[in-house]
């Protein structure tokens, strides 16, 4: 039997990707001055190692109607005469694409986030990091391979990597500064990741997809906690030039990020009227709810890390998600192991009820 192709919107020859680098390579023989609280995530790391195979049951079907079985009020369209004038087959087409553009974008981060950490292990001058990096290779390899499983053998459909996310991930690999591939990678582009994922683990009804982001998720929250206790541990003892630099950083990303992960890419592959929709986004409060809970995790870890000045926090109020700054951030990484493991736990119950009804046929 043929194995399942993706249908991907753009061919991958014009998609292929080259980014120029010359990163410095950090040696160091002091095996000595390790950091507890990083060589305990470390071991957790390497106790947590799963195989996507295995874990993840993949003889469970997506809906045709609704792969994911989403909400449709976060829907680019939903609420817009277009929306209202569609066919259930239209309708269901766009849940399809709009679906299939999310996962594709977690699935190129993934890999992104694969690139930057086998970077970290190279430059960064800390031997605990370097460490824990290394069993984060492991961690976005596995990603990778479960969320390009789930396009190819159930979606079929893949797109493009979003520009924006793009362009975030260029400068995480292109800097040559270690602390700034953690800052883009670790905080930013994997904190929004981690709101997105668990939209779908709370909300989707459907058990295949809800499980691969809640495993994924146990996985990240380590990561973010990794990028959290390195870099409260760097950033005191950067001058106020280079906190500047940093904290602008933050600011700019956000404001991409917000404004531009927004799927309009979808609008133009199935020929529908981006601006329309777009000034629909705009007032939309399904929208605005939306993108507000994609930074429930980005707000309070770059408090921790001390990048909390005048400017960021007005950013932040002007952003309407300055409120998130309360949130105990370890608490809530914390919650994600929990939920990941009351998985584990439904699947053992559902293994268990299928080897019951399996002896009782034989």
């Amino acid at each position: 039997m043929a194995a399942t192709q993706i249908n991907y919107t753009l061919p991958v020859e014009q998609t292929k990707w080259f980014v120029p680098g010359g990163a410095e390579t950090a040696f160091t023989w002091d095996y000595d001055d390790m950091r507890g609280s990083l060589l305990a995530l470390y071991d957790k790391g390497k106790r947590q190692q799963w195989d996507a195979s295995d874990r993840i049951d993949w003889s469970q079907d997506l809906d045709p109607e609704n792969p994911m079985q989403l909400p449709d009020e976060s829907l680019l369209i939903f609420g817009t005469p277009m929306w209202d004038r569609m066919t259930v087959a239209e309708r269901r087409r766009f849940r399809h694409h709009a679906q299939a553009w999310q996962i594709s974008q977690f699935l190129h981060g993934e890999q992104g986030a694969l690139i930057c950490t086998a970077k970290i292990v190279q430059t960064v001058p800390d031997i605990d990091s370097k460490f824990y990096a290394a069993t984060q290779v492991a961690d976005e390899a596995r990603h990778v391979e479960a969320y390009s499983r789930l396009l190819r053998e159930k979606f079929e459909l893949a797109y493009p990597i979003n520009p924006h996310l793009k362009t975030l991930l260029d400068q995480a690999i292109s800097d040559r500064r270690w602390d700034f591939t953690y800052l883009a990678m670790q905080i930013l582009i994997e904190g929004l990741a981690l709101a997105a994922f668990q939209r779908i683990r709370d909300y989707s009804q459907n058990p295949l997809s809800a499980a691969i982001n809640a495993y994924v998720m146990q996985d990240e929250a380590r990561h973010v906690a990794f990028g959290r206790l390195a870099l409260r541990d760097y950033y005191p003892h950067l001058t106020q030039k280079e906190r500047d630099e940093r904290e602008e950083f933050v600011q700019e990303a956000c404001w991409l990020m917000r404004d531009r992960f927004t799927g309009f890419e979808i609008l133009e592959h199935l020929d529908l009227p981006v601006d329309e929709i777009r000034e629909h986004a705009e007032h939309s409060e399904a929208m605005r709810l939306f993108r507000t809970f994609l930074f429930s995790r980005i707000v309070p870890t770059v408090r921790d890390i001390g990048l909390w000045g005048p400017r960021v926090q007005k950013t932040y109020t002007d952003m309407g998600v300055i409120m998130f700054s309360q949130i105990d951030s370890a608490e809530m990484l914390a919650q994600d192991q929990k939920v990941a493991e009351e998985f584990d736990a439904e699947k053992r119950l559902r293994d268990l009820e299928k080897a019951i009804a399996q002896g009782e046929a034989d």
